[in-house]
């Protein structure tokens, strides 16, 4: 019993350390100086009205999502190709093929981003949207892999057996058996790409251009030049963005389980 005490504690510590930092920014994004000061002085809109009304971060709010949604299409149908062809593959180079496709995840970011920095160079793909969400598949494609994979490895595939004996195409056997059992998994795949994506700073570091910014480029450059608070009005909401993107999709999740208990 003082064991689960003292566990309990330190998960409520750990818990405050880790959230207790984004808090912050919740009154600093309502302070009426353009300061970073904590406490807040007074209360105001002005920087959640700054950011709503600023072209330059409506832009880069909109190529956020546009490269976000993007990379999470391509990566989510690439992905689900790839985990189900390699669920398949009985031969000695499968860890090979997998480890591969894995790569960008175990890379480091800088290593990665100066990697297709130098071929984005060579094909003119550098400040442009197609370099954008190429460069935020490559990242995304790992995340929708392994969720799949996790997913075909309960599969039983004597349900395609089944299909197959009944006259169904491979084709067929995949939309209608295979897909339907597995559609947590690559949910939950498009999920982790589309926040890969609309989280990802350092490769666009590289690959953007003064006119074409992600939203998170757009922070780290108005972090480093002054100490506008709309960074603070951005970071709570894009935070309350996450957790409700997370919070439907795990209510989604548990309204399918219930369903199919």
């Amino acid at each position: 019993m003082k064991l689960k005490a003292v566990l309990s504690v330190i998960s409520v510590l750990v818990l405050a350390w880790l959230i207790l930092p984004t808090l912050i920014l919740v009154p600093i994004s309502f302070s009426e100086t353009a300061s970073f000061n904590f406490p807040a002085e007074g209360f105001s809109l002005r920087w959640y009205e700054n950011f709503f009304t600023d072209p330059s971060w409506m832009s880069s709010l909109f190529l956020s999502l546009q490269v976000g949604l993007l990379a999470t299409v391509i990566a989510t149908v690439a992905g689900t190709v790839a985990a189900f062809g390699l669920s398949k593959m009985r031969v000695r180079g499968r860890a090979m093929f997998e480890g591969y496709l894995l790569t960008p995840m175990m890379i480091p970011g800088i290593v990665l981003a100066v990697g297709l920095y130098s071929v984005f160079l060579q094909f003119g793909l550098l400040g442009t949207l197609g370099g954008f969400v190429l460069a935020h598949t490559v990242l995304a494609l790992p995340f929708v892999i392994v969720n799949v994979l996790t997913s075909l490895e309960g599969f039983d595939s004597r349900l395609e057996l089944a299909a197959a004996s009944l006259g169904a195409s491979k084709t067929r056997t995949f939309f209608t058996v295979v897909l339907p059992l597995i559609a947590p998994g690559v949910g939950a795949g498009a999920l982790f790409a589309f926040v890969t994506s609309f989280d990802e700073v350092i490769v666009s570091l590289f690959i953007q251009s003064p006119g074409l910014q992600t939203l998170p480029v757009k922070v780290f450059r108005s972090v480093t030049q002054d100490t506008d608070p709309t960074v603070a009005a951005v970071s709570v909401i894009v935070t309350v963005f996450s957790i409700l993107v997370v919070s439907l999709a795990q209510l989604r999740f548990v309204n399918r389980k219930r369903l199919n208990a």
